[in-house]
C-alpha cells in the first residue's frame, strides 16, 4: 500500500449516483475517504455507505473553495488526496501515488481526461489539463474562492506535475452544461463583481472563446461535440460578463436612487 495509508481522500458531492460507485472502487486502499455531502437528494449517501473506508459528513453549500477546506478539515493524515465525486484515479495513478517520496512543501499535479457523453475530448483545451490534487495539509489549504477554487501557493512551494491521469465525467449531455453554466456564471459574476464588464465587451469574448476553442484549439475534430462544447464554453464567458454588467448597473442605479 506504501504511501496510501498514510493519505486521506477528500470528496465533496452533490448528487453524484451517476459517477461515485466508480470513483470510491478505487480508492478502498486509501487510508480513508472523506465523503463531504452537499444536500444530495438522490442515492449518494446510500452508495457511500458501501465502503467501509468512507466517512461521511453533510454541509450546506459554502463555496467549492470553502467546503473542500471543511472536507479537508475532517481528515485525520496531514496528505490529501482531493478528488470530485465525478472523477475516477486510473489505476496507474495509484500505484505511483503509492511509491512517491512525499515531500512537505510539494503539491503534485495530475492529468485529467474530461469526457463528454463518453467521449475523451483532447480538444477545446481540455487536454492536458492538470489539477494540483495531493499535498500536506500542513502546508496548504484550498483558497475560499466560491469557484474554480486553487490551492494557496506559498513561496518554498514547489509543484511538481506527476505523468498520471484522471477520468473526468464532464458532462453527460447538453441539459448538465446549462444548468451548470447558469450556477458557474453566476458564482463567478459574484467573485469578479468589481471586474470591468459592458454588453461589446461580452459579445466580444463569446467571439474569441468560440473562435480560439472550435478553431486554434481543434474543436472542429469532435463534430457536434467539439461545436458544443465551444459553443459553452463561449457562452459561460459571455454569460459572466453579462451578469457581471447587470449587477454593475443594478449597483449603479440603487445608488442614484438612494442620492437623488
Amino acid at each position: 500500500m506504501g504511501n496510501l495509508s498514510q493519505i486521506s481522500v477528500c470528496i465533496i458531492a452533490k448528487n453524484a449516483q451517476k459517477t461515485l460507485r466508480e470513483c470510491l472502487e478505487v480508492l478502498k486502499e486509501f487510508d480513508e475517504v472523506i465523503l463531504l455531502d452537499n444536500e444530495s437528494t438522490d442515492d449518494t449517501i446510500k452508495i457511500a455507505k458501501d465502503f467501509s473506508n468512507v466517512k461521511i459528513f453533510s454541509s450546506p453549500f459554502i463555496g467549492f473553495g470553502p467546503l473542500k477546506n471543511l472536507a479537508i478539515s475532517k481528515a485525520k493524515n496531514n496528505w490529501i488526496l482531493s478528488l470530485d465525486s465525478d472523477e475516477v484515479l486510473e489505476d496507474e495513478a495509484k500505484q505511483i501515488i503509492a511509491t512517491l517520496k512525499l515531500e512537505k512543501h510539494h503539491i503534485y499535479g495530475i492529468k485529467r481526461k474530461n469526457y463528454y457523453d463518453g467521449t475523451w475530448i483532447k480538444a477545446c483545451g481540455w487536454y492536458p489539463d492538470f489539477v494540483w490534487r495531493l499535498f500536506n495539509k500542513t502546508h496548504t489549504i484550498f483558497q475560499d474562492q466560491s469557484v474554480h477554487e486553487s490551492l494557496k501557493i506559498s513561496q518554498n512551494t514547489q509543484k511538481i506535475k506527476l505523468n498520471i491521469h484522471l477520468k473526468h465525467y464532464t458532462f453527460f449531455n447538453v441539459s448538465q452544461m446549462l444548468q451548470k453554466l447558469d450556477s458557474y456564471t453566476t458564482l463567478a459574476t459574484q467573485k469578479n463583481i468589481y471586474k470591468k464588464s459592458s454588453v461589446s465587451k461580452a459579445f466580444l469574448r463569446f467571439l474569441w472563446v468560440f473562435f480560439k476553442d472550435y478553431f486554434l484549439r481543434s474543436g472542429w475534430r469532435y463534430g457536434y461535440k467539439g461545436f458544443i462544447i465551444a459553443w459553452m464554453q463561449a457562452n459561460g464567458s459571455f454569460f459572466k460578463y453579462i451578469k457581471i454588467y447587470e449587477k454593475q448597473q443594478q449597483e449603479k442605479n440603487t445608488k442614484i436612487d438612494l442620492h437623488p
